[in-house]
C-alpha cells in the first residue's frame, strides 16, 4: 500500500451508532480513508419506534434508517450482505457470499437477537423479536390477515411487555377472537424497579394482556405452545422476546468475548488493535451497562473520533457512560411511562415526549 492509498475503514453492521457515524461524515469526512458498510439490507429499523409501529402509530417506512442514502451522501460503499467471521490477524471480514473484505480499522455494531432456536419448534413456528426487520414484516402480515388472533410473547422483560401492550392495542377492534398472553419462566419485569413494575403491570391489565408467570415452555407447535406439565396454549403468532442474545457468528471474530458479547475497553476498542465495537453487541468491561439504545447513541461520536485517531496514530479517547438515563416505555396506546432517578410518571404527555425524541432522532437522517 502506498502512502497515498486511502485507508480502509469497515463498519460491520448498520446499528444506531454506525448510522450516526455516517450522518456525521457528511460534515466531517474521514480524511485519507474510504468507508465501507456491511449490512444485511439497505435499511436499518430504529428500535425506539418498534412498539409504536406494532401498535399502529407509525408506518413501516417511518421505522427505517436509509443506510443506502446515508452511504451515498458521504461517498461510502454499502455492501448488502452479512458478515460471518473476522480475522484480526489478516485484517479481513468474511461475508456470507464467500467474499472477504480487508480493513485497516473496523467497528462492529450488529445489535443483538432474541432467537430461541434451542426451543423445539421455535425456528419453524416462532418469530424472534429481533432482528427487527424480520419481526416487523411478519407482524404486518399477521396483523392484516383474516381469522382469530392468538398471540403469545415468551419473555416478560420490558421489551416483551411493550410488545404485548402494543399488539393488544393494535388488535383490539379487529375481531372478538383476540388474546394476547405474556409468558415468563419467572416473574415478569424482574430487572426493573418496583415503580416501573407496578405501573407496567397495571397497564398490561388495562390492555387486557394475560400475564402468565412461572411458565416453563418446552416446545412451539403449528397451533401453539406446549408447557412442561403437558398442557398447551393456543397461539397462531408466537414471539420470542426472552433475553439479549449475541449473534452466533461473533464467536468467529477472533475477539475476546464476555458471554458472547465483544469485550471493549474505555476507548471502545476490542482485544484487537484498530477493531472497535459499539451498541448492544459490545460489553464495556470497565463500565458494564444494560442493553439500551441510549448508550449506542452516546458512543457514536467517540467511536468516530477513535476511528480517526486509529488511522492517524493519535491517542484514543475514552467513552464515559452516564450512570442513569430517562427510561421511556410505550404503553400500547399513545401513552408512555417515564422513569429517571427514582421518579416515575405516565400519560399522554410522556408519549408526546417519547414521540418527539424518536422523531428528532430519525429526522437527522
Amino acid at each position: 500500500m502506498t502512502q497515498n492509498t486511502p485507508k480502509s475503514v469497515v463498519l460491520v453492521g448498520g446499528g444506531h451508532a454506525h448510522a450516526l457515524v455516517l450522518h456525521a461524515l457528511k460534515t466531517a469526512p474521514l480524511a485519507g480513508a474510504h468507508v465501507t458498510v456491511i449490512n444485511p439490507g439497505t435499511t436499518a429499523p430504529y428500535s425506539g419506534m418498534l412498539p409504536g409501529f406494532v401498535a399502529g402509530h407509525y408506518t413501516r417506512r417511518e421505522l427505517d434508517i436509509d443506510l443506502a442514502a446515508l452511504a451515498q451522501k458521504v461517498g461510502a460503499t454499502l455492501i448488502d450482505n452479512k458478515a460471518v467471521s473476522m480475522d484480526p490477524d489478516q485484517k479481513l471480514v468474511h461475508l456470507e457470499n464467500g467474499t472477504a473484505l480487508s480493513y485497516d480499522v473496523a467497528s462492529v455494531d450488529i445489535g443483538i437477537t432474541s432467537r430461541m432456536d434451542a426451543l423445539p419448534g421455535f425456528k419453524e413456528h416462532g418469530v424472534p423479536a429481533k432482528p427487527l426487520g424480520e419481526f416487523s414484516r411478519k407482524w404486518d402480515a399477521f396483523r392484516t390477515s383474516d381469522g382469530p388472533k392468538r398471540v403469545a410473547i415468551i419473555g416478560g422483560g420490558i421489551a416483551g411487555a411493550e410488545l404485548a401492550m402494543a399488539m393488544a392495542f393494535a388488535l383490539r377492534n379487529q375481531t372478538d377472537l383476540v388474546s394476547v398472553r405474556l409468558l415468563d419462566r419467572g416473574q415478569i419485569l424482574s430487572a426493573n424497579s418496583d415503580k416501573a413494575q407496578s405501573r407496567v403491570r397495571k397497564e398490561l391489565s388495562a390492555n387486557s394482556v394475560d400475564v402468565m408467570e412461572g411458565i416453563n415452555v418446552t416446545a412451539i407447535t403449528p397451533t401453539g405452545i406446549t408447557l412442561a406439565d403437558g398442557t398447551t396454549i393456543e397461539a397462531n403468532f408466537v414471539v420470542g422476546a426472552a433475553g439479549a442474545t449475541p449473534h452466533d457468528w461473533v464467536q468467529n471474530t477472533g475477539l475476546s468475548l464476555q458471554d458472547g458479547f465483544i469485550k471493549v475497553d474505555r476507548t471502545l476498542q476490542s482485544s484487537a488493535q484498530g477493531v472497535f465495537a459499539v451498541g448492544d453487541c459490545a460489553h464495556m468491561t470497565d463500565n458494564p451497562r444494560p442493553k439500551a439504545g441510549v448508550y449506542a447513541v452516546r458512543q457514536a461520536p467517540i467511536v468516530l473520533q477513535n476511528l480517526r485517531n486509529a488511522i492517524s496514530g493519535a491517542p484514543l479517547e475514552n467513552y464515559d457512560p452516564q450512570s442513569d438515563y430517562l427510561k421511556l416505555v410505550s404503553l400500547g396506546g399513545q401513552r408512555a411511562f417515564g422513569e429517571k432517578r427514582g421518579w416515575g410518571f405516565a400519560g399522554h404527555l410522556v408519549w408526546r415526549l417519547k414521540d418527539k425524541i424518536d422523531r428528532d432522532f430519525m429526522n437527522q437522517f
